[in-house]
């Protein structure tokens, strides 16, 4: 990521509670010897006792120790030795199937390897494994290979297990998916975990993490916005999808460029088509969302709207936080929200702003 910027600059955003250097930045007083987050509640400092850190192991080698308030050593730190451990692990082979004799044989605790991905990813590393085998499945139905050969990639030890970890995740089951349809469904691996990408030739209608407990009643709705038309396999507008979402996560381009078709109320997409504006390393309120879309009063219907939006990244809901600058509830975890607003602050100085145009049958296309 990019160096540390001048004081002037962190200190405005530590006045501000600017969420945009979480992860980037931290402050260290002098006057108490504590390091915090810019965002933390606490009472700000002087400027002339700030010292500035960009991680939390310079800042404790300075000599300072962790505000207890801000917690800035937490989820955005990413310190876990079995995480460390067991990612490179599961990336390399995301077919196996891992119990926790496994863990043991590697010398590790299973209590203490669920606990730290729980504190990390909001889930245990048991369900990680368990999503990244599903997606091996998945790959192999949409290029139309046999049931059994699907279950084997996925590592399934029986058919019906398949199938029944398939139809949780879709609300459907994977015979059902593979009729032909106009909106394909696909795999796209991430390095915040895989997603589901739904697309036809032309538009992408969802894109969510897979580990969503809202994801099976997302695409059973989706479903029925579409009368049932939908299978597997992928179109150019997943493929698109894919080389964006490669290039945003590895810094090069912040600016989408995928069309998308909205799925909702009219004062939903109101809602949505908002967000889409709001360039990448900027965070806005609730109250400033309902404002900008002339609806002060309507702050918790505009909460609903950012929390059912099946549009991950795409239709950033991650860039909303509280009023006082906190991280809020994100549907796919805080700690995912937490690196999205790491990733974006490279962004914030450059010039891929996000504009755009809403067209009235709620298509709407960055640009």
């Amino acid at each position: 990521m990019l160096g540390l910027p001048d004081d002037q600059i962190l200190y405005r955003a530590l006045v501000a509670r600017d969420a945009a250097y979480e992860g980037r930045a931290l402050v260290g007083v002098t006057t108490t010897g504590i390091f915090c987050r810019l965002t933390c509640p606490a009472r700000k400092p002087r400027p002339e006792n700030c010292r500035w850190f960009p991680d939390a192991d310079s800042a404790v080698a300075a000599g300072f120790r962790p505000c207890l308030r801000c917690s800035p050593t937490g989820t955005s730190a990413l310190g876990e030795a079995s995480v460390a451990r067991l990612l490179p692990l599961l990336e390399a082979d995301p077919g196996r199937r891992w119990s926790e004799a496994d863990l043991r044989d590697l010398g590790l605790d299973p209590s203490t390897v669920r606990r730290g991905f729980q504190r990390q990813f909001g889930q245990s590393f048991l369900q990680m494994a368990r999503a990244a085998r599903l997606g091996q499945g998945l790959k192999t139905v949409s290029k139309g290979a046999a049931m059994i050969d699907a279950q084997l990639d996925a590592g399934f030890e029986s058919a019906s297990g398949f199938r029944q970890a398939f139809a949780r995740l879709f609300g459907h089951k994977p015979c059902e998916l593979r009729k032909d349809a106009d909106l394909r469904a696909d795999w796209i691996d991430s390095p915040l975990g895989g997603m589901i990408a739904i697309a036809d030739q032309t538009h992408l209608h969802l894109l969510e993490f897979v580990d969503r407990k809202a994801l099976p009643d997302g695409l059973r709705k989706l479903s029925g916005f579409v009368e049932g038309r939908i299978g597997l396999g992928r179109s150019a507008v997943t493929d698109r999808t894919e080389a964006w979402l490669d290039a945003f996560f590895n810094g090069r381009q912040g600016q989408v460029d995928v069309t998308v078709k909205l799925h909702g109320t009219p004062f939903q997409q109101r809602v949505w088509q908002q967000l889409q504006r709001i360039p990448a390393g900027e965070t806005r309120s609730y109250a400033a969302l309902a404002q900008e879309i002339d609806r002060p009063g309507a702050v918790r219907a505009v909460a609903r709207a950012n929390a059912t939006n099946r549009l991950a990244l795409i239709v950033p809901c991650h860039r909303v936080i509280g009023a006082d600058g906190s991280m809020t509830g994100y549907a796919g975890g805080l700690w995912r929200k937490e690196r999205l607003i790491q990733i974006e602050a490279q962004y914030r100085q450059g010039t891929e702003a996000a504009t755009g145009d809403c067209g009235v049958d709620g298509q709407y296309r960055l640009v």
